[in-house]
């Protein structure tokens, strides 16, 4: 089962911090909580939701209805924690309109 995050004024995500590594997110922050990604489980691109008014500014033709974002799913634990027992799998998301980095899915 997955949960999408939805933030404020309806975006899908919550923002994090995300340092990187050589083939994608090697760490997040989710306000004071650190995860440290254990594996990298897939990464692909996503197209922005057309369908959604406000994902191309106020409906209509625009250069945004061809914007892309990267997405990498990864396995990850809270910093200090054992990977065995309290992993969880996450999708990160590179906002490059927003310059942002979101958590856009939880997968329990």
């Amino acid at each position: 089962m997955s949960r999408v995050l939805a933030g404020a004024g309806g975006r899908v995500g919550e923002e994090v911090q995300v340092e990187q590594g050589p083939s994608g997110p090697a760490e997040f922050w989710r306000g004071q909580t650190r995860y440290v990604v254990g594996e990298l489980l897939d990464s692909w691109v996503e197209t922005a939701p057309w369908w959604q008014p406000d994902a191309a500014g106020g409906g209509g033709a625009s250069a945004e209805l061809v914007a892309t974002r990267q997405v990498w799913r990864v396995e990850a634990v809270r910093a200090g924690r054992s990977r065995m027992s309290f992993a969880g799998v996450f999708d990160l998301s590179w906002e490059p309109t927003g310059n942002q980095w979101l958590l856009v899915r939880v997968h329990d």
